[in-house]
């Protein structure tokens, strides 16, 4: 994975560890967050399906995950 990849995937990461609970936070706070989450997992699909349009077709890594 190249410096983008990386970076994106410590943003995502970043986002969802900061992620506030919905609860806690009133409802501006947490849309705001929720859209530039959105925002950042846009563009790393979008990256994903650049650099790797063959991985699309089927996500086995998924697979092996019991989630």
């Amino acid at each position: 994975m190249d410096e983008r990849g990386i970076a994106l995937l410590r943003q995502l990461i970043s986002d969802m560890e900061g992620a506030p609970y919905p609860g806690v936070v009133d409802g501006e706070l947490y849309t705001i967050w929720y859209e530039h989450a959105q925002s950042v997992a846009q563009e790393a699909l979008e990256y994903l399906n650049t650099e790797h349009p063959d991985d699309n077709a089927k996500d086995t890594a998924l697979e092996d995950l019991d989630i």
